[in-house]
Parts: structure tokens; sequence; C-alpha cells
């Protein structure tokens, strides 16, 4: 929940939303009287059914009508039922009949009497006057003085900020957060120490600016946070407006984009003024690649992006940095941004927010875990298990953790329900119920002590942590765990060409041991395919193009996307090269589990009794197994 109280500054009274006519109120107040003068004539019916002339006539001749009102436009007359407990109402249009009255005096009736009663009822008709009243004016004082009642409620709860400006177009619908407001500080961000070293300065400007100004220097206008989502670039900010102690303005970049031409540039305008009036403070623009795209050169681009893009880069310019309004833009996409926006003088630092290493994400899982009650955690365990992840995948796996714990009936975490949840992250939750053939499952058993086997036999090779047969909601009916000890930052040819041979394990093991190959290699063959590929095209890694880069990347921090550049030919050619990295990887791996025949028939053994077996116990049977053939 974010309260979005406006921050008072010194000397300066709040400033109070426009009044204006509630057209709202009008025209809520209009709708509801042609709704009302709709339904009008229906209200107060009960249930009657419509009937012919004739057969009101009918009625009357065979004695069965009880009683008669005649009106201006219609008649309706009551009959009784055959059965005696229930009258039925009808209802029936008036006609000019002169001897209507005469047949309803000589008419029998099943009234105790024998005769009909009939009236002739008059309506009485409303002026013209009060008419319009009831259901036009009324109405609309109604929802005016409503409308009236709700605006006044907001803009008080809003502290005359919030009100105002969401009743004014052009508004820049920024989140504002006093300084009292922000809790958030450095102690709360964890595994981005070189980020924080960077924002620091920052920080110190905003509260000692004169140390500063006296030797000269100037306060960078703006930061830009790059790196992949969940690294915390919006918990960073707030961080920094935390420490600061000073005002924090919200927003997306999505927010300044708008249907009419010039709407964007003008929340650009009124943001930089609600900031310049509440200086010293700290503007954060989350995904501003949403505005900040480069300009096209084309005819027909997008002109109001471009609007808001230009707006953005004449405020950046044209405030001053002293009065310490210092502006924090976050992106996963830096590539795509206008290199206007990047110049020094604008965006003057750029602060890396990378995936955190092994000690940052072990300080992450100590922040996290302060959150949850728990025993005492083997840390260093479970940050090497989540190499690769991001700080918010950190916080989803220690709040998975908790959840398991509850549903283990425990009071606290342990590091059993931390390793678990990372398989449940990475690889979904287990599928308990679902029903496996004795034939289907030692094939998942001999292909994953396949990869474990294969990764065993290699050096430069991770070791094998955790292999397991229990299906998962990802669809994997099985998965072996490689673990590295340590974060590794480069890997060298021989290092890949063993990955891809502990890939090609899985489908090597059904080939020599079940004699038949299945589906369930598909993930392993795709991710073989990107290594080979990869080391080819971007790493310089095959002897036929040395040093040549033959494919570009985009988007790095969102998965990436590549696109070759090379020509056909060249790019036919890759593919050859690639199949024949892949092969020799294979038949490495054939070769491997042909030579260990019995480390695979005792290990998937295990396996299919166990359903999951820790990496030491599968190394006790490869130590074992080797040491006996030696």
């Amino acid at each position: 929940m974010n309260n979005t109280a406006k921050p008072e500054s010194k000397g300066q009274e709040p400033q109070q939303p426009r009044q204006g006519f509630p057209y709202w109120g009008l025209f809520w107040g209009i709708l509801i009287a042609i709704i009302i003068n709709m339904l009008f004539p229906i209200v107060g019916t009960n249930r009657i059914v419509p009937a012919d002339y004739g057969t009101f006539i009918s009625k009357v001749d065979s004695g069965l009508v009880k009683a008669v009102v005649i009106e201006d436009r219609q008649i309706l007359f009551q009959t009784a039922s055959p059965d005696g407990k229930a009258d039925s109402t009808f209802q029936t249009g008036a006609m000019d009949d002169p001897q209507l009255v005469e047949r309803l005096i000589n008419a029998s009736s099943p009234n105790k009497d024998g005769k009909i009663i009939f009236t002739k009822k008059i309506q009485k008709e409303n002026s013209a006057l009060m008419n319009f009243i009831l259901l036009w004016l009324l109405p609309c004082v109604i929802m005016i003085l409503v409308w009236r009642s709700v605006t006044r409620t907001m803009r008080s709860r809003m502290n005359g900020v919030g009100m105002g400006n969401f009743m004014s177009f052009g508004s820049s619908g920024a989140r504002i957060y006093a300084e009292s407001q922000i809790k958030t500080t450095f102690a709360d961000v964890a595994g981005q120490e070189e980020a924080k070293e960077a924002l620091k300065e920052i920080v110190e400007f905003l509260h000692n600016p004169e140390k500063y100004r006296q030797i000269g220097a100037n306060l960078p206008k703006g930061a830009l946070l790059v790196g992949p989502p969940g690294t915390g670039k919006t918990l960073i900010a707030r961080a920094v407006a935390g420490e600061a102690n000073v005002p924090f303005f919200s927003i997306s970049g999505s927010e300044f984009v708008q249907m009419f031409v010039g709407m964007g540039a003008t929340k650009v305008r009124d943001l930089f003024k609600q900031a310049g009036e509440k200086a010293p403070c700290i503007i954060f623009i989350d995904e501003i690649d949403a505005i900040g795209k480069k300009r096209e050169n084309s005819i027909g681009g997008n002109d109001e992006r471009e609007q808001t893009l230009n707006q953005l880069l004449t405020e950046m310019d044209g405030f001053d940095g002293n009065k310490g309004v210092v502006i924090l833009a976050a992106t996963n996409r830096p590539e795509s941004l206008d290199k206007a926006l990047l110049r020094p003088g604008r965006f003057d630092r750029r602060i890396q927010m990378e995936l955190p290493d092994l000690e940052g994400r072990k300080a992450i899982l100590e922040v996290h875990l302060k959150k949850v009650r728990h025993d005492d955690i083997d840390i260093s365990v479970v940050a090497r298990a989540t190499s690769g992840s991001s700080g918010a995948e950190i916080a989803n796996i220690v709040n998975e953790a908790a959840l398991r714990a509850v549903r283990m009936g425990r009071q606290s975490v342990t590091t059993a329900d931390l390793e678990e949840s990372v398989e449940t992250v990475m690889a979904g939750a287990q599928k308990k119920n679902k029903v496996i053939s004795g034939t289907e499952k030692k094939i998942v058993a001999y292909h994953e002590i396949g990869h474990a086997l294969v990764a065993a036999l290699q050096t430069d090779s991770a070791p094998v942590h955790k292999i397991t047969i229990v299906p998962r909601t990802s669809g994997a009916l099985g998965y072996t765990m490689q673990v590295d000890t340590e974060d590794q930052v480069l890997m060298s040819r021989r290092e890949l060409m063993n990955r891809i041979a502990t890939l090609t394990g899985g489908r090597a093991a059904e080939e020599v041991v079940c004699g038949t190959v299945t589906t369930g290699a598909s993930n392993d063959i795709g991710q073989a395919t990107r290594i080979a590929r990869a080391m080819v095209t971007r790493y310089g890694m095959s002897e036929q193009y040395d040093m040549m880069e033959l494919e570009t990347r985009n988007n790095v921090y969102l998965g990436g996307d590549s696109s070759l550049a090379c020509s056909a030919d060249t790019a036919a050619d890759v593919d050859k090269v690639v199949l024949g990295m892949i092969k020799d990887a294979h038949a490495k791996a054939r070769k491997l589990i042909s030579d260990n025949l019995d480390i695979m028939h005792e290990a998937a053994g295990l396996l299919m009794e166990k359903e999951t077996i820790t990496g030491e116990e599968f190394m006790e049977i490869v130590r074992r197994r080797r040491g006996a053939k030696e």
C-alpha cells in the first residue's frame, strides 16, 4: 500500500486544486434522469397479464369478471380462478364501446351480490413544471452534490496534491513520497556494493552540498540504473531517497505516453515544476525506455513519444543541478535509448546493476532470512545452488521456503526447505500424483544417470549435487543438478565442450543402454545447440572462423535475441561447424557410458528405488567401481 502524501515545502502554502463546474455530476444526473423517465411508466405495476378486448368481453359474458377499472387508455379487470384459490388481473386497451356500461350492469359476476364492481378512474397528471423538477432537475442536483462531496473528501485525503493533479489534464501523475515516508535504506539493499558506492556520493552531496561547491564540483544531474530484471533498481532508488531524507517522486515511463499529442510533454513540465518547488528531492523514472527510445529518421514516427522525449531533454538541460534535484532512471534496454539522453549533462552516470555473485547472494539471503523464523541455515549451500538468480528470485525462494515450512507443519524454515524451494522455482513443484510406467521410469533413470556420469568422468565440470526422477510441473520428468563450488566469470573452450558432452549424456545413455531414443532430450538438444553456436559465432572458438564475429545480440538483459551478421553461404557453413562440434561431444559421451556400464546399472537401480539421490551417494558408487577397476 503506497501512501502518497505531498511533502510540505518551507515558506510555501500547498497549492489548492482549481475549482470548476462539476460537469461530471451534471452528466450523471442527466443520465439517471433519462433512465428514470424511461422506467417511470412501469414503476408500481403489479403482476398484470395482457389480454385483448375480445377476451375481456368474452369473460364478462361468461360471468367470470369480478371487478373492472376503466382508465383513459386501458381497462383493468379481475377474474375469479376456476379453483377459487387466487384471482387474476388482466389489462386490455380501452375501446370506444358505448354499450360497455350497459353490458357490465346486466352481466353476472362471481361476487356475493352477483354484480360486477366497476369504476372509472380519472388520472390526475402532474404539471409540466412538476415533471421537469422531479424527473430532470432533482437527479441533476443530487448528483452534483454527491460529486462535490466526493471531490472534497479525496482532496482532503490527498493533502491538496493528488486531486488537483488527478482532475487536470497534463499533470505528471507522479507518486510523491515525503521524506518521512521512505523507510528503505542501503542496509536493505544487498549484493550491489558497487552500485551503492556510486550512489553514496549523491546522498552525501544532498546532505552537504557546500563541501562540493567549495571546490567547484557539480552534482550529477542524473544517474541511469541498468541491469536485468529483479536486480533491485527500484529498491536502490528508494534507498537513495531514504538515506538522503528528501522527497521522492516516482513515475513510470509508460505514464508519460498519452493518446493526445502534447500531453506527455505537459506531464514532463509539470513533474519538473513540482520537483523544483520541493528541491532538494529525487525524481525516479522507471522503465525510461518507454519514452527514451532512439528517435526515428523516417517520416511517420511516433510524434507523441518524440515530443515527450524532446521535452525531457529540454527540462534536464534547463534546471539547475545545484538546487539538489537528482534524476534516477532505470531500464533493461540501455542500447535502445537515444544518444542525446545519455550524454554528459543529462545522465552523467551509468550504474550497472548486475546479477549478484556468490558473496552477493549470501548477503541477499541474510537480508531476507531476517524476515522469517528459521533454524541454522547453511547459506553457502543455498547460495551456490542459486547461481545466476537475481535478488527478486532469491526473495521468492525464501518466501517459498517459508510457505513449505507452514505446509509441513513446522514453526521455522530449514535448509531443506530452501533447497526444495530452489528446485520449485527452477523446475516447478513436484507432481506427486503423476503415474509413470515401469519402462518409462527406467528410461528416465538411465537418462539422468547418463548426464551425471559424463559430468563426473570429465575434468573442469561442475560437481553433481542431486539426481531425481520425480516429475515436475514444468514438464521435466527428472533432472540432474550440478552446483559449482564458486562462481565462474570466464569459461574455456574445454569447459564448454565438456558441458555440451554432459548435455548429450542423457541421449547417449538411452542409445547405449535402452537401445532407443525418446523426446526427453529436447531441452538438452536446445541448450547444446545454443552453446555450440555461440562458441562459433560470438566466442571465436572455431578453427574455421577464428576471431570473426558472425552474430550480434540485442536486449542482453532481457534474455538476448541474436541476429546473424554474415552471408547466407557463411551461415550454412556455420551450421556444419556447429553440427560437427555436437557430434564430437555426443561421441565422447557414448564412449564414457559404454566403458562404465557397471556404474550406470548400479546408480540407475538405486535411483529407481529411491527416486532421488544426492551427489555424494552417486559419487560413492563412481569411486568404488572405478577403484575396483584400477
